[in-house]
């Protein structure tokens, strides 16, 4: 089949994307044509008061306005399409908008609140963005190949149908890679989605796009998918929250990739501007019970009925604070925001603060590296050639440059899958060893409940460099739940370089010379609570109870705040 050149191809998809957010009415506000590196607080100055109020409200306060008629879905939705136009054009991180389809939706959903007196379902007229990565009928397909520009979805992602069936209007699609195995979000397609707080710096991804809008509050609730980092580093970059479920339990049928990254579950989960979003897209989604339909999925439902961590009988939560992962050491503004959160929370009578030593993170990484491309990267390459698209840098560095990557005979798919397994147990021991007892049937307590680490060694790094999945894959490999809050900003004033470091390797030479505190001015700095497989509603708790007892974020994400 004779294809046209990837230029033009390009070009097609980015007027599309155009000509989809040309029909938002009223038209989107035109944005200076010399933008600031930091562009947080535009849409603040171009939209309605009205706007700017709905669009920076939480998920779960305007789910209820919604619910109650206080709010239509229409104006909301309205509001949203004018935002994530503006976000656009700010940091491109949109693929399309729905205007025709998403307003429509709204006035059946205001409708039928009018005629039945109650919601249709807990999300009822609530906005919520797509990555691109998931399956919308009838709609593109990419992956972030050219070559699979015309691929269409047959039907709804599974997630898409169940979230649909609860309410929800979808109304934009945002960006991610190329190969979508990248911690940022460039493609042939449609380029580069920048950090609207630094646009020298990435968005992250592969879910940038979601992480981009959602830091615009173009949106305040969205899906991204992760097996690497996806949700967690734009969740970061961004200064929002993210979360990285437990394999098996949200719905995950309805994406495309190459074949290549299946040696580890990849996972979808969501991204949003509050922590109580986290816990609605996800109790929606687990309580359609979504393994009748999807069978790889775990049967058993969002279990927030009752207290997983139990401080209210004088239990402390007890947290392992992991300072680094012995391979690379986090830049100078992580160091600080976890120190400084650390001490925050040993001044609370109900924690416990110890440190974690990581074990053998390295030795994870060259498994997890291992296994991302179980063909070699064959069917990712031979993809990007059918495209006639050249491989950007960070595609080079996880394919070409990866030196685990190699065509797995069935052997040594055993032999890493055995490894892997030894490695897990030999983690869950590293864990069952910090408890201080034994109970009656003869199982550990007094356990770390919950590890608080980095996200990754920096804020976001400058484009094409983001070349260290190590903080966020290591959760992968394990397959525990990780979740991503915002904590502070880089102040280069105060986080200065170290100039006496001595590098422990290659890749923390590589990080460390990265560092300047003024290229990083402005970037949020995030931070990550990592739990046991399945105890994910137990995260999301102590999630909870230590924004609780240390307000946080400590720095606004906005620009004209404090």
């Amino acid at each position: 089949m004779t294809r046209k050149p990837w230029q033009e191809v390009a070009k097609i998809a980015q007027q599309a994307r155009d000509t989809s957010i040309a029909q938002v009415q009223p038209p989107i506000p035109d944005v200076p044509l010399d933008l600031p590196f930091n562009v947080s607080d535009i849409p603040r100055q171009l939209l309605t008061p009205a706007e700017v109020e709905i669009t920076e409200t939480a998920p779960e306060v305007l789910a209820q306005s919604l619910a109650s008629g206080k709010l239509t879905s229409v104006e909301v939705v309205n509001a949203f399409l004018r935002r994530a136009g503006l976000a656009q054009r700010l940091v491109n991180c949109i693929t399309e908008l729905m205007p025709q389809e998403a307003l429509e939706r709204a006035r059946f959903l205001d409708d039928y609140l009018k005629e039945h007196g109650k919601p249709i379902g807990p999300l009822h007229g609530l906005p919520i963005s797509v990555k691109e990565h998931i399956g919308m009928k009838g709609r593109g397909l990419n992956a972030g190949f050219v070559a699979w520009w015309d691929r269409v979805a047959e039907e709804d992602a599974h997630a898409l149908q169940i979230l649909w069936r609860a309410g929800c209007v979808f109304y934009a699609r945002t960006t991610q890679p190329q190969t979508l195995m990248h911690l940022a979000c460039s493609s042939n397609l449609y380029g580069e989605t920048v950090n609207p707080f630094n646009r020298q710096l990435t968005s992250g991804g592969s879910s940038g796009g979601e992480g981009a809008l959602i830091g615009l509050n173009g949106s305040i609730l969205g899906l991204g998918t992760d097996i690497g980092g996806s949700i967690r580093g734009p969740a970061a970059n961004n200064g929002i929250y993210g979360l990285r479920p437990t394999g098996g339990r949200f719905p995950f049928d309805g994406l495309i990739a190459a074949k290549g990254a299946h040696g580890i579950t990849p996972v979808m989960g969501p991204l949003s501007t509050s922590r109580a979003g986290l816990k609605l897209l996800m109790k929606t989604a687990i309580d359609a019970k979504p393994w009748l339909k999807e069978t790889s999925l775990f049967p058993f439902p969002w279990r927030d009925q009752e207290s997983y961590l139990d401080t209210g009988s004088g239990k402390k939560l007890k947290i392992g604070v992991m300072w680094d992962d012995e391979v690379i050491r986090p830049h100078p503004p992580v160091t600080r925001a976890l120190k400084e959160l650390v001490q925050k929370l040993s001044e609370v009578p109900g924690i416990e603060i110890v440190d974690w030593k990581p074990y053998r993170h390295d030795y994870a990484w060259e498994r997890i590296a291992s296994l991302y491309y179980c063909d070699g990267g064959h069917d990712d390459l031979d993809i990007l050639t059918d495209g006639g698209e050249p491989m950007l840098p960070l595609t080079e560095f996880i394919i070409k440059d990866n030196p685990y990557r190699k065509r797995l005979q069935m052997e040594d798919l055993w032999d890493l899958l055995n490894k892997n397994e030894e490695y897990r147990r030999a983690y869950a021991k590293r864990w069952n060893d910090t408890a201080t007892g034994i109970d009656a049937n003869g199982h550990p307590t007094g356990m770390v409940d919950v590890i608080l680490c980095p996200v990754g060694p920096g804020a976001a790094p400058p484009h094409d460099q983001a070349r260290y999945w190590g903080y966020t894959s290591q959760w992968n490999l394990l397959d525990y739940p990780a979740a991503v809050f915002p904590v502070t900003k880089v102040k280069p004033e105060v986080d200065v370089a170290e100039s006496d470091y001595t590098p422990r390797n290659e890749k923390d030479e590589f990080n460390y010379k990265l560092y300047n505190p003024e290229t990083y001015q402005e970037a949020p700095v995030s931070l990550q609570l990592v739990a046991r497989p399945f105890e994910d509603e137990k995260l999301l708790e102590a999630l909870d109870y230590i924004h609780e007892k240390v307000p946080l974020p400590f720095v606004s994400r906005y620009a004209r705040e404090p």
